[in-house]
């Protein structure tokens, strides 16, 4: 039986999770007359799928990952899903200087994934 590969999977699941995760944490942001305790158990309902999914990826890719380089992997598709949510949800645009951080963040990933 072929199996997916684990890189796959495991970013797979990240990328997803950090689709509910960034809804459960900024969603609100267009509803701001919603109460904030019912923003909170919202947001709280949809961080439960986020772990759902995030918990499953760790555990799949520690190994063929190390918890560094998972972290690293979060923490890129966090920035990738946010940007895109911050243009075309919230209606926000990336300026220079996010585009310069962006661009040095992946020069740490660049660092972290090489072998030296």
């Amino acid at each position: 039986m072929n199996t997916l590969p684990v890189p796959f999977i495991t970013i797979g699941l990240l990328l997803l999770s950090n689709l509910f995760m960034t809804f459960a944490w900024y969603g609100h942001l267009k509803f701001r007359e919603v109460p904030l305790i019912t923003v909170i158990f919202v947001s709280w309902g949809i961080a439960f799928f986020e772990y759902c999914l995030q918990v499953p990826a760790n555990r799949y890719g520690y190994g063929y990952f190390s918890a560094v380089e998972l972290k690293t992997i979060q923490e890129v598709l966090t920035l990738v899903v946010f940007s895109l949510f911050s243009i075309f949800y919230l209606g926000e645009s990336l300026k220079w200087n996010h585009y310069l951080g962006f661009f040095l963040i992946c020069a740490a990933v660049y660092v972290i994934f090489k072998e030296w």
